[in-house]
């Protein structure tokens, strides 16, 4: 894998990338060195208009629900986990994450994303009882859930191949899998922030991989900003083009900036929006075989999340209901339903919600009869976050 730049011209491979034809990893890192912001946007929202509707952008309403925080790992970047044992370290109850996904419906959502820490007393069996619990009392919800280190521990606990798991799982009630876990797919960086031994490089792809050998779509996620250069930036978006070159099976990439607040690596210095802007767009441009691009407003923010539209995504993710990973370190935004599609609106495409998967499109009317019926679910912080409910004749 050559990642060194490749000394061509940014304008002659912007002009490439525009014209349909593959960059290569040298250029992409050429982009990210010498490529001017505005130029790169340019390109990268025409060739996010030929992979999707020019007029449209769409959104999700889904949950994270991190059923626990307990986990065997100590990555330097997260400032979620606890150890086991620890006074503070927590499992959900199956009663508890149902409450929850009751209060997604309510507020018109579709999906729930549900990953934890890695706990090191949880056998398959709980993963199996969880998933058919939520099959048998909410079965129109899409379950995203379990990202590779989870699945890698399962298997080595449980003496099992990745496959094996995933296809267990997947007769439980798992619909997909979730992206997490990558941060960089680069040993070395892996190393340096202990995330190694949650799963290698090779190991996530290959969980991917087997993922969609059992027919389960999964999305691709890449955290940069950890002090690392350039390179293992263009080598993870290689491994995940790569990865769709093989088995097609990834349905968005989304990438986001380290949050550094209570972690063990407070020193590292922030990486701004310019970057963010400038790593989406080199993103759109070398991943030609994956379509849907999403840009984090979580982490960057409400405007710069819809600048992203114009730098190459397509979509803004989540409303996010709650999220516990990325605001324990620090960083914390909301948004209602109604606040999205006035981004949208203003940023001057269609809003459109959308399942899970980018399968089809949801109107408020189709998920109306499910939110009057948990509308009691609502907690008193989410409340700001529903719209009234359609009027249907």
């Amino acid at each position: 894998m050559d990642l060194t730049p490749s000394g061509r011209r940014p304008g002659e491979i912007l002009a490439d990338a525009v014209a349909g034809r593959r960059i290569t990893a040298g250029e992409a890192h050429s982009l990210l060195l010498d490529g001017d912001l505005l130029e790169l946007g340019i390109a990268a929202n025409e060739v996010r208009n030929r992979h999707n509707d020019p007029e449209v952008s769409t959104y999700n309403i889904d949950r994270n629900i991190n059923y626990t925080n307990v986990c065997v790992y100590k990555c330097r970047f997260c400032a979620f986990y606890r150890e086991p044992g620890d006074a503070e370290g927590y499992l959900l109850p199956f009663e508890e994450i149902g409450r929850k996904i009751e209060e997604t419906l309510a507020l018109n959502g579709t999906g729930i994303l549900l990953q934890g820490g890695v706990h090191p007393d949880l056998p398959i069996s709980y993963y199996r009882d969880l998933l058919a619990y939520i099959r048998e009392h909410y079965p129109d919800i899409h379950v995203h859930a379990f990202s590779p280190p989870e699945i890698k521990f399962i298997a080595k606990k449980e003496r099992m191949s990745f496959g094996e798991v995933i296809a267990e799982l997947k007769a439980a009630g798992l619909m997909s899998v979730p992206g997490g876990g990558a941060e960089l797919l680069s040993d070395g960086v892996r190393k340096e922030v202990l995330a190694f031994a949650k799963t290698s490089a090779e190991e996530w792809v290959d969980i991917m991989r087997q993922a969609h050998r059992n027919e389960l779509r999964t999305s691709a996620t890449m955290m940069y900003g950890m002090g690392e250069g350039f390179e293992p930036r263009v080598e993870h978006l290689q491994r995940v083009r790569d990865l769709q070159d093989e088995t097609g099976g990834l349905t968005a990439f989304i990438s986001w900036t380290f949050q550094h607040e209570h972690t063990d690596m407070e020193d590292v210095p922030e990486t701004f929006a310019h970057e963010y802007l400038k790593v989406l767009a080199v993103s759109r441009l070398f991943l030609d075989n994956i379509t849907h691009i999403q840009t984090s407003w979580v982490t960057q923010g409400k405007k710069i999340g819809q600048l992203g539209l114009t730098f190459g995504a397509d979509d803004m993710g989540s409303i996010m209901i709650e999220e516990n990973v990325v605001s324990a370190a620090g960083t914390s935004y909301r948004m209602s339903q109604d606040e999205m599609e006035h981004l949208i609106n203003s940023a001057g495409y269609t809003p459109r919600q959308r399942t899970n998967l980018y399968e089809r499109f949801v109107t408020r009317e189709d998920t109306s009869e499910a939110a009057q019926r948990y509308r009691q679910a609502l907690t008193p912080e989410n409340r700001e976050l529903a719209s009234p409910l359609p009027v249907i004749s």
